[in-house]
């Protein structure tokens, strides 16, 4: 048998890690605890959510040996991300706080790593529809707790962060803490069940179902990022849709003529950013961060190239960010936009290291999507044009499941599409190359197209 080589050294052990099953049980675990953080810290602490995050990267490196024969260290993770990760653990050398600086170094590399286990050993499909299982039940735990509190019980559960404002339409929060955070995770997932409906790889009554569901928590959040989150993702879906249908030889014209019209889309955008927020609703939130985002831009001058060392999620008492809580009399925890966040803890050039990575991510995955007959392709695109829009007023992309997410996407674009191709004949995980065949894969292939 042409497996005994492969399984002998582990015997029935390595038999189970190289499983489809494993790997599928492996994506749905991982994707469970990291888009639940906030309600398994808020429940059992956050040396719990720690725990199964060290389990589960124990798992995944016995996993990758397990699989060790199907892997070319060189296709393993796109370079950008590398020296991304590698330019923020070398910021720990002029952090104020060395230790905490690690440790949240330390986290960062983790779910990278989980994100390049479920890259490798999922293929598109397989990796929508796990996170599509994952998200229809936290969604629905979140509308079941909201209604709990706020209409059954008419009680505030303080404990998750939920206020019972579902009576009066929102906001809302979910497990998830914030509404801000809700509104995410809720237009990830309309995009995430659209894809399950368009690939026909679950029923259609859970289909719509499901998208009935996002798209409700998403309302009920009241965040006005997903307003814009809403509009980017739409124009990006119609303008995904023209080049899929244009003729190979108009589509490099088409790409040409999309990016140009993004270019002047942002410069609009910027020109027109009083009235757009005005007709939002969020003049006073967007004058906050405005506030914030000039304060941390006039401290980072103390530090323009290299910055104050990498922290993710601020440490309140540790300089820049305590002075800037102080300043603007707020308690801020992040910066709320990933570029500026970038920028104050790895100066410039993780900027740049930051940008470049999702560019390159981006495009990758937008070519190939636009290529390939496919509609799963297009999951890829959508989510990072999610990530990054939303990124301008949050800084979710740098920590927990934004950051496991755009790493996923830069793996998932680096397979596709690499320079790393022209070494090796090897493909996606699990056979996208086979998906490309067929042109709309099904779930029921899951255990056949695992490898």
């Amino acid at each position: 048998m042409t497996d005994t080589p492969r399984s002998a050294p582990l015997g029935w052990l390595g038999a189970l890690l190289d499983s489809a099953s494993f790997a599928r049980a492996f994506t749905l675990v991982v994707f469970a605890t990291v888009f639940s953080a906030y309600a398994i810290e808020r429940i059992a602490g956050h040396v719990t959510y720690v725990t199964i995050v060290a389990g589960l990267c124990v798992l995944g490196v016995a996993v990758m040996v397990a699989r060790r024969r199907e892997i070319a260290l060189l296709r393993l993770v796109p370079t950008t991300v590398l020296v991304f990760v590698g330019w923020a653990l070398a910021s720990i050398a002029w952090s104020g706080d060395p230790a905490t600086s690690f440790w949240s170094w330390v986290s960062m590399a983790a779910l990278a790593f989980l994100a390049v286990v479920i890259g490798h050993v999922r293929d598109t499909l397989q990796t929508v529809r796990a996170l599509g299982d994952v998200l229809r039940v936290l969604l629905g735990v979140s509308l079941a707790l909201e209604l709990l509190s706020g209409i059954l019980l008419d009680i505030p559960f303080t404990f998750l962060g939920i206020q019972g404002n579902i009576a009066q339409l929102g906001p809302v929060q979910g497990i998830f803490g914030t509404r801000n955070l809700l509104g995410f995770v809720a237009v990830i997932a309309l995009i995430t069940f659209l894809i399950e409906y368009r690939t026909q790889s679950v029923r259609p009554g859970l289909s719509v179902a499901s998208v009935v569901l996002a798209g409700g928590m998403a309302a009920l959040s009241d965040s006005p990022t997903v307003v814009v989150l809403a509009l980017g993702v739409g124009l990006a879906v119609g303008a995904l849709a023209l080049v899929r249908h244009a003729r190979a030889e108009r589509r490099a014209g088409l790409q040409l003529a999309l990016g140009a019209l993004v270019v002047v889309g942002v410069f609009v955008g910027y020109v027109a950013r009083h009235p757009i927020i005005a007709l939002l609703g969020a003049g006073t939130d967007f004058s906050m961060r405005v506030e914030l985002w000039n304060f941390m831009v006039d401290i980072l001058r103390q530090k323009p190239v290299q910055g104050f060392g990498w922290f993710g999620v601020w440490e309140q008492q540790e300089y820049p960010f305590n002075a800037i809580n102080f300043w603007l009399r707020t308690d801020h925890a992040t910066g709320l936009n990933a570029y500026f966040d970038v920028a104050l803890q790895l100066g410039w050039v993780g900027l740049v290291l930051f940008v470049a990575m999702s560019a390159l991510a981006l495009a990758r995955s937008w070519l190939v999507a636009g290529e390939r007959r496919s509609v799963v392709y297009a999951w890829t695109p959508l989510i990072l044009v999610t990530i990054l829009i939303d990124s301008m007023f949050e800084s979710f992309a740098l920590t927990g499941l934004g950051w496991l997410m755009l790493v996923l996407c830069a793996v998932r674009a680096g397979q596709s599409r690499s320079w790393r191709e022209s070494l090796g004949s090897g493909t996606d995980a699990a056979g996208d190359g086979a998906a490309e065949a067929t042109g709309l894969p099904h779930a029921q292939g899951d255990d056949g197209a695992a490898g």
